[in-house]
C-alpha cells in the first residue's frame, strides 16, 4: 500500500521550538547586560527624572528576561542550562556600551541603538511567532515589545534636558560613540533572529571609550539645591522631626532623598550581579524601581505644593558615608535604614490620615509595604553574599558598621551647614503656611 502524507504550508510552523529557545536566550542575555548598564549609570546620571526612569526601565526589562529565561528551560526541558555560546561577540558588544565616554553617550546609545534595536527584533519575532504553538511566549513578547516602544518615547523627551544638563561640549563626543556602536552591532547582524555573525576580529574595545567606574560621587541635578544634609534633625540637635505641615514637608523630603536609595541599590546590583547571579539582579531590580517610586513620591508632593526644584534640598551624606568602600556597604547602608525606620511607617500613615493629608498617607502606606520585603531583601543578600566571600555570615555585623559610618559623617557636620539647612527649612515652612492659608 501506497504511503500517503499531507503536505500544508503554514506559516505557523515558521520557528520550531529549539529556533525559539535560542533567540529567546540571545534576548535574555542582551536584556540582562542592558540591565546592568542601567543601573550602572545610575548614579553618573545628574537628572533626577532620568535616574528614575533608568531605574523603571531595567526593572521591565528585568521581568522581560526573566519571562525569557523561564520559556527556555520549559522549551528544553529538562535542562536548565543558559550559555553565552555562540552570542559572545553580541554579549561583549551591548557589554561595551556601557563604556560610553559621559552620561550623554550612555544616554544616546540608549535612544539611538540599544533599545530601538530590541524593539525591532520583538517587533519581528512577533511578526513571526505562533500563536498556538508558542502562545506563552508571545504573550510577554508583545508586552516587551509595547514596553520597549514606550521606553524610548520616555526616554526620548529627556533630550533637551540632557543636553543643557550635560553640555554642549559632550555632545559630539557622545555622537561619535554611538556611530561606532552602531558599525560594530552591524557587523554581527544586529540584535535579531539569525544567529550572530562571528567576526573575524573582535569588535569590541571601541574607539573613544572610558572604562566604566560606578560614580562614587553621585551627579546630581544643577537645578536643586544641592548639600550634604537636607533637613535639621539629622544635625541640629533637639530640631523635631515635626507634626502637622511639619511632618507633612519632612516626610516629602525624606521620600524624595531617597534618591541616595536608588543609586545605592543600583550600585551593589552591579557590583555583585556576577558573584550572586540572576535571581539577585531580580530583586536588585524591584528595589531600585520601589526607591524610584518612593522618590517620585516626594517629587511629586513638593511640586504640587508649589516648590521650584532651587528650593528642594537634595542630600549627599548618606552616599558620603559610603563613598570609595566596599559595594557591600552599599547593601548594608540600605538594609540599616530599611530596619531602621520600618516600624515609624503605620504610626506616620496613621497621622496623614489625622491630617485628613491622603496623598501622603497613600504614599507612606506602599512605602511601608515596599520596605517589609525590602528587609526581607537585605537580610537574604547581606548572608549569601557574606557567605560566598566566605566570611562571617551576620549581616548584623555589617549594618553595624554602616551606622557607625553614617554617624561619623554626621558628627562632621560644621556650624555653616547647620546654618545653611535651618535656613532651608525656615524658609520651606513658611512657604508651606503661606501655601496652606
Amino acid at each position: 500500500m501506497e504511503n500517503k502524507t499531507i503536505h500544508v504550508q503554514d506559516r505557523r510552523a515558521l520557528l520550531m521550538r529549539y529556533d525559539t529557545a535560542v533567540i529567546l536566550k540571545r534576548f535574555f542575555f542582551v536584556e540582562h547586560s542592558l540591565i546592568l548598564s542601567l543601573a550602572g549609570w545610575i548614579p553618573g546620571t545628574a537628572l533626577l527624572r532620568l535616574k528614575m526612569a533608568y531605574a523603571r526601565t531595567a526593572w521591565q526589562d528585568s521581568l522581560t528576561a526573566e519571562a525569557m529565561r523561564q520559556r527556555v528551560f520549559e522549551l528544553r526541558f529538562p535542562s536548565r542550562l543558559m550559555t553565552k555560546e555562540g552570542e559572545e561577540p553580541l554579549t561583549r558588544l551591548i557589554d561595551e556600551g556601557r563604556n560610553a565616554p559621559s552620561a550623554l553617550g550612555f544616554y544616546l546609545a540608549l535612544i539611538e541603538v540599544f533599545l530601538p534595536s530590541l524593539r525591532e527584533a520583538y517587533r519581528n519575532y512577533l511578526a513571526l511567532a505562533d500563536t498556538i504553538g508558542d502562545g506563552p511566549s508571545v504573550r510577554f513578547m508583545d508586552l516587551a515589545f509595547r514596553e520597549k516602544e514606550q521606553q524610548i518615547k520616555e526616554l526620548q523627551s529627556f533630550s533637551v534636558e540632557m543636553l543643557s544638563e550635560e553640555g554642549q561640549g559632550e555632545l559630539e563626543q557622545a555622537k561619535a560613540w554611538v556611530v561606532e556602536l552602531n558599525k560594530s552591532l552591524l557587523k554581527l547582524g544586529g540584535i535579531g533572529l539569525d544567529p550572530v555573525v562571528q567576526p573575524e576580529s573582535d569588535v569590541t574595545p571601541l574607539p573613544g571609550r572610558l572604562e566604566f567606574n560606578v560614580a562614587q560621587i553621585p551627579a546630581r541635578e544643577r537645578a536643586f539645591h544641592r548639600l550634604r544634609f537636607y533637613w535639621p534633625d539629622i544635625i541640629v540637635s533637639g530640631y523635631p522631626y515635626g507634626e502637622g505641615l511639619e511632618l507633612q514637608l519632612r516626610s516629602a523630603l525624606s521620600h524624595i532623598n531617597e534618591v541616595w536609595a536608588v543609586e545605592a541599590a543600583a550600585t551593589f546590583t552591579f557590583a555583585f550581579a556576577e558573584i550572586l547571579g540572576w535571581e539577585f539582579v531580580l530583586d536588585g531590580a524591584r528595589w531600585m524601581y520601589d526607591e524610584a517610586r518612593h522618590c517620585q513620591m516626594g517629587l511629586e508632593r513638593l511640586t504640587a505644593w508649589g516648590f521650584d526644584k532651587h528650593e528642594i534640598p537634595l542630600g549627599t551624606y548618606i552616599s558620603d558615608a559610603a563613598r570609595d568602600a566596599d559595594p557591600i556597604y552599599r547593601l548594608g547602608m540600605l538594609f540599616f535604614f530599611e530596619t531602621k525606620n520600618i516600624h515609624k511607617k503605620p504610626q506616620r500613615t496613621e497621622r496623614f490620615r489625622e491630617f485628613q493629608d491622603s496623598l501622603s498617607e497613600h504614599d507612606m502606606d506602599f512605602d511601608w509595604a515596599d520596605e517589609t520585603k525590602h528587609a526581607h531583601f537585605g537580610s537574604v543578600w547581606l548572608t549569601r553574599l557574606l557567605e560566598a566571600r566566605g566570611e562571617a555570615n551576620d549581616p548584623k555585623i555589617i549594618r553595624g558598621r554602616c551606622q557607625e559610618m553614617v554617624e561619623s559623617v554626621i558628627t562632621s557636620a560644621t556650624d555653616l551647614e547647620r546654618q545653611e539647612i535651618l535656613l532651608i527649612a525656615k524658609e520651606m515652612i513658611q512657604k508651606a503656611q503661606s501655601l496652606a492659608r
